[in-house]
């Protein structure tokens, strides 16, 4: 369905208010593409979404498909489908008639509008609907509907703005799978924005965090997930466990870090160094939970041997073939996995191999927006 190679955006920016919301944007996305714009409320990913569908104008930088400037052109002229958060369906209309919408507003023939909404329809499975209003309809089955609005008008990129946040859990997993589906089988290129790492890891192509208007790291799910670039890109990617340290010692790639408010304090790791620092830096120790192997500790100790934290296990939660466990030391909450439940106020040690512990600079500042390389 895309009839474009590459839509390049170079240096976009909007600003409101003399606050720069989106900043020094430089992104190419190639055709049949899924990416994802990544990041918390307020980071600029729905300002360059509305930049880009022409919603808002750019206050810098320009827009170009296949190097043909469209930042200058009205939405409706750029040929982009977008779906909302909201859904935004006429509640008076028929499934039908708001997936013909746009259609005839381009005055297309009757009998190709009919056509085309009858095969839109049937790509999202709601044919039985047809003739329903929105407001007898699910919430996921609007959604399909602002879906096939969006697919139908055969547009060159599909815009989505957190479309799966009003719906409820599993929902929101059964509408992945079809957004992805639908993706695929129709070749569209797509740019999502959500806050969710789960949703973007499981549907985009390429990620795009972002943070305060400015990219902070770009690349493949896999990537992002295995090699963040910062603790802010790392929080996304599931490393849950993001603790304040002090550098010891560096060597070889490697950093040796003392973690402050343990139980009997100078309990040291040793991780990955990614980016400079050296002794008496200020850091921050990523860990995801499943990273971490939890014992029992006899005697109820606060802390473990070498490369290693003892705590008490304050809450277990029970996730089907493994726990959750929540463990504290000192003023400290760590997150573990395991598939053998503790006892709640007993005594465990956490360790984690040394590659699966990263050391990244505190301050964010200093972190370049940089693509992982392929």
């Amino acid at each position: 369905m895309s009839d474009f190679e590459s839509l390049e955006l170079w240096g976009v920016g909007r600003r409101f208010g003399g606050v720069d919301a989106l900043s020094g944007l430089n992104l190419t996305i190639r055709s049949g593409e899924f990416v994802a714009l990544l990041g918390p409320s307020g980071c600029g990913k729905s300002t360059a979404l509305n930049c880009l569908a022409g919603l808002l104008p750019l206050t810098h930088g320009e827009i170009r498909l296949d190097g043909r400037r469209i930042d200058t052109l009205p939405p409706e002229r750029r040929g982009f489908g977008m779906v909302f958060q909201s859904y935004a369906l006429f509640p008076h209309l028929s499934v039908e008639k708001n997936v013909a919408f746009g259609l005839q507003m381009q005055g297309l023939p009757r009998a190709e509008i009919d056509s085309r909404v009858r095969e839109a329809i049937a790509l999202v499975k709601l044919g039985e609907h047809a003739k329903k209003l929105p407001g007898q309809l699910s919430g996921g089955q609007q959604q399909r509907v602002a879906i096939a609005r969006a697919v139908v008008l055969e547009p060159s990129l599909v815009l989505m703005d957190e479309p799966l946040s009003n719906l409820d859990a599993k929902l929101r997993l059964d509408m992945r799978t079809e957004i992805r589906r639908l993706h695929q089988s129709l070749g569209l290129t797509t740019i999502y924005v959500t806050h969710d790492q789960e949703e973007a890891l499981s549907l985009a192509d390429r990620l795009v965090v972002m943070r305060e208007g400015r990219v902070q790291q770009v690349g493949t799910p896999d990537q992002l997930y295995e090699s963040p670039v910062s603790w802010y890109v790392a929080d996304f990617m599931g490393y849950r466990n993001i603790l304040p340290a002090t550098v010891v010692s560096v060597s070889g790639g490697e950093a040796v870090v003392e973690l402050p408010g343990t139980a009997d304090g100078g309990v040291r790791l040793t991780g990955r160094a990614v980016g400079a620092m050296g002794a008496g830096d200020r850091v921050r120790v990523a860990i995801r939970p499943e990273d971490f192997a939890v014992a029992s500790t006899a005697g109820g100790g606060s802390t473990g041997g070498a490369g290693s934290i003892t705590g008490a296990v304050s809450v277990v939660e029970y996730h089907g073939r493994e726990h959750a466990v929540g463990v504290q030391t000192g003023d400290t909450m760590l997150h573990a996995r395991t598939t053998t439940a503790p006892d709640v106020g007993g005594a465990v040690t956490l360790t984690a191999p040394v590659e699966r512990v990263l050391v990244f600079p505190e301050s964010l500042d200093a972190v370049v927006p940089q693509e992982v390389a392929a």
